[in-house]
This record gives structure tokens, C-alpha cells and sequence, in this order.
């Protein structure tokens, strides 16, 4: 194939990974385009359900906790009902998928868009990967912020923007 065919079927890709985005709004969780929601551990495909079925919803008391906690049992997990939800990752080496629980501790966000700088903090979050954009990006199903205040709903991270603290990343276990 010359430079001018591979170019063209390149373009014409995206504007066919576009149209499908467009039509397929981001509930469907896909990785990249390399794991559909089928092919997700069980526990994963177990826990995104309970998020679908809860959005909107308060989940427990509405504290960012009780949305994984809940989920994890629902989902028959097996966790120490604290702050460890799972098998701990690296997001650096292990590929994160959805229905992985993140935690955040003291963790600093710096941002920009549409011209204006923004700066988030999440001192003591928990959040459930709902959908994996990118190796560092993910749309969180979370309870507790202040776009959803008490009810589940998706909010966007990028952690290549993460200026301090740390965050953990679990993959749920039996």
C-alpha cells in the first residue's frame, strides 16, 4: 500500500471511530478499542452493572465509599472493607479496566481549558473506573462531589494532571 492509501484509510478510520462514538454514547466501555465490556473480568462487568443501575441514585449514606463498597459486595468481591478494595495496580505497567476502584489520598489536579486554569483536590475520594479513555484518563463513576453532590454520577480524570498526593488503583478480587 503507498503513503497516499494507508493516509486515506487512516482518515477514513477515524472518521468511522467518530460516527461509532457518536452513536455509541460513553456508556459502552471501551478500552481504547482494545476490550469491550465482554471481555472484562467478571467481578469488572459485575461492578459496572451496579453503577449503571445506581446512576442517578444514591448509593448508602451518599459518602464516595459507600458507592465502591456496595458494588464490591454486590458483586461477591472479596476486600478488607476499609480502603483496600482488591489487588493493588500499576497503572504504569497493568492496563486499568473499568469496574477498577481508585482511591485518592491528597491528591492535587491542575488543569486548563477553554482558557481558564482550574485546580481540584481530592483529599480522601473513592471512585470506580468507569471507562478507560486513555492509559491515564478515565471517566469515575463517584458519589459525594460537588457536580452530583450526593448521587452517583461520571465526572472526568486525567492523572498525568495529578500535582501531588498519591492515588491507588484496585482490581477487584473473589
Amino acid at each position: 500500500m503507498d503513503g497516499k492509501a494507508q493516509s486515506y484509510s487512516l482518515s477514513k478510520m477515524k472518521k468511522l471511530l467518530l460516527l461509532f462514538i457518536l452513536f455509541f454514547p460513553p456508556n459502552i466501555k471501551l478500552l481504547a478499542g482494545a476490550i469491550n465490556a465482554d471481555s472484562l473480568p467478571e467481578l469488572n462487568r459485575k461492578i459496572i452493572a451496579f453503577v449503571d443501575s445506581k446512576m442517578k441514585k444514591k448509593v448508602g449514606r451518599g459518602e464516595c465509599w459507600d458507592l465502591a463498597a456496595f458494588a464490591l459486595n454486590e458483586a461477591g468481591a472479596s476486600w478488607n472493607g476499609k480502603l483496600k478494595f482488591g489487588r493493588l495496580l500499576d497503572p504504569k505497567t497493568e492496563t486499568v479496566l473499568p469496574g477498577d476502584i481508585i482511591q485518592f489520598e491528597g491528591v492535587k489536579i491542575k488543569f486548563e481549558k477553554g482558557g481558564t486554569k482550574y485546580k481540584e483536590i481530592l483529599n480522601h475520594h473513592t471512585g470506580i473506573i468507569y471507562s478507560v479513555i486513555s492509559p491515564m484518563q478515565f471517566d469515575l463513576a463517584n458519589q459525594n462531589t460537588a457536580q452530583y453532590g450526593r448521587k452517583v454520577g461520571l465526572s472526568f480524570i486525567d492523572l498525568e494532571q495529578v500535582t501531588s498526593g498519591r492515588y491507588f488503583i484496585y482490581r477487584p478480587v473473589r
